[in-house]
């Protein structure tokens, strides 16, 4: 169960942060049976890992950056991602028009034929030539493009990603506590003690470990601070903005748009209804906890699709924004949008001491494949560690091919005859095979219990305080679900009156 701690006595290794990069972390070491503590400041996936692009992609435009094995690690880790999580994880198919003044055609076909190549592609589809002029991929876009690129990545849910790997930890043995701080730390005798702050009741706790990772993601820079460690290398946090707009186009396909200034823009069908536009790449100094999309960032996403598609785009018809903070390595690039995406990992490992690892940079897309490397870094420190396991391992509910999501939907019909087919399917969408465990004994969708608004039911609920460690309105709908996009205020505000039930937190 979420709520189940039990008081341990030293671990073996200390995670510092519940983004993806602490969650896989947590997964891949517990699964190699050490004892595992992970604290999280907020909700898991609170910060950056909720607001990227959603995309598990190679990085078309890091090939220009020459960053090859970046980009061949990358491109490797769609399939086995796709594999582990066949529900929150599915193909998406890019077009990316040619043009004119920008990459020439010769450089897009060159950099396409490497991402075929270069990442053992097996289930994804190769690239083709569209002709925009009889394509259904140019009805939505203005007559100046004519031809286009179409090429294959892979679309993700990442919060409930990290969700899953959580999960998995859990049930592998780690202790996962979200909404508990990390205020002091030092070493004592080999061995790091740990200060944690439970948020909700301002109780402390010591934590003993091994070792420690700081994986805060943006918030690197003060776990260092906090444990009094000088960084072996500097984080660069850039910021990165999205806006969602009622939908564009009707097909299933993702457009990547050049710009002039050298970025890249997506626009991407997102939740049935609406394109998700983005990102912006700027240079951030500010809280990451209170970063946000600026009007300069809105304006300029909206002049991004503007230049491409038939429909305009407006400030007004954005129904809303979201932005993240990644924290880079910083490489001394001149632009945000140059800095290396790759991770770089620092070990302090002085004799006698307590070691002491940091995370810079990394994307969703290999934080498998960086988990994997982090703990082959500290390998040295942990005697007997078993061989690296999670790239053929399943996470939660993923327990299906990872082309049978058609299926997994029929047999939820068939077995729940009484329940609206679009519920099941968004349920089987976010929980796989493990939207048995909500629909339960329900003969019909009143079984549910009581209704939140678009569809979210009590049962849901529950299950999500349960076993996802949901605790606030804004976990259930902005990081669980994206089902904030359809509840109304009044819904909102009755779900978070409903999670401060102490009775509904501490029995679900």
């Amino acid at each position: 169960m979420a709520g189940d701690i039990q008081e341990p006595g030293e671990f073996d290794i200390a995670i510092v942060g519940g983004g993806i990069n602490g969650a896989g972390i947590a997964r891949d070491a517990a699964g190699r049976g050490l004892r595992v503590y992970l604290c999280e400041q907020d909700d898991l996936a609170s910060g950056t890992s909720s607001r990227s692009t959603k995309l598990i992609h190679g990085g078309l435009r890091y090939l220009e950056h020459y960053e090859f094995r970046l980009v061949h690690e990358a491109l490797a880790e769609r399939e086995v991602l796709w594999a582990m999580a066949p529900h929150i994880v599915r193909p998406l198919r890019f077009v990316l028009p040619h043009h004119a003044g920008l990459r020439p055609a010769w450089l897009l076909r060159l950099g396409l034929f490497l991402y075929d190549h270069l990442g053992g592609r097996k289930a994804l589809p190769a690239t083709r030539t569209l002709d925009l002029r009889q394509d259904a991929a140019g009805a939505a876009l203005k007559d100046r493009a004519a031809r286009a690129f179409e090429y294959s990545d892979c679309w993700v849910e990442d919060a409930r990603l990290v969700v899953l790997n959580a999960m998995d930890a859990r049930a592998r043995g780690a202790v996962i506590e979200t909404r508990h701080r990390l205020v002091a730390g030092s070493r004592d005798n080999g061995v790091w003690r740990l200060s944690i702050e439970d948020r909700a009741s301002g109780a402390r706790k010591e934590r003993r470990a091994k070792l420690v990772v700081n994986a805060a993601g943006p918030w690197v820079g003060a776990v260092l601070g906090v444990l009094h460690e000088n960084a072996a290398a500097r984080a660069r946090l850039v910021k990165g903005s999205h806006i969602v707009v009622p939908k564009l186009f009707d097909h299933d396909r993702c457009y990547i748009f050049q710009n002039a200034d050298g970025r890249i823009v997506f626009a991407i069908p997102y939740e049935r209804d609406f394109t998700l536009i983005g990102t912006t790449d700027i240079d951030y100094a500010g809280d990451p906890a209170a970063v946000a999309a600026s009007t300069d960032e809105i304006d300029y996403l909206c002049a991004v699709a503007n230049e491409y598609f038939a429909k305009a785009v407006t400030r007004e018809d954005v129904v809303w924004t979201y932005s993240g903070v990644r924290s880079l390595y910083d490489d001394g690039a001149s632009a945000a949008q140059e800095a290396t995406r790759d991770y770089v990992l620092t070990l302090d490992a002085a004799p006698g001491q307590a070691p002491f690892l940091s995370v810079f940079g990394g994307k969703i897309t290999t934080y498998r494949r960086l988990a994997e490397a982090a703990l082959s870094k500290l390998q040295p420190h942990l005697p007997g560690l078993p061989p690296a396991w999670t790239a053929g391992a399943t996470l939660p509910g993923g327990d299906f091919p990872m082309q049978g999501f058609a299926a997994l939907v029929a047999d939820l019909r068939a077995a729940w005859p009484a329940v609206p087919p679009p519920l099941l399917t968004r349920l089987a969408r976010a929980y796989g095979t493990r939207a048995r465990d909500i629909l339960g004994d329900a003969r019909a969708l009143p079984d549910l219990g009581r209704s939140f608004g678009a569809d979210l039911t009590e049962a849901e609920v529950r299950y999500l305080v349960r076993e996802e460690w949901a605790r606030q309105a804004d976990d259930v709908l902005w990081r669980r679900s994206k089902l904030g996009l359809r509840v109304t205020p009044p819904d909102a505000a009755s779900l978070g009156a409903y999670l401060q039930n102490a009775a509904v937190t501490e029995n679900a």
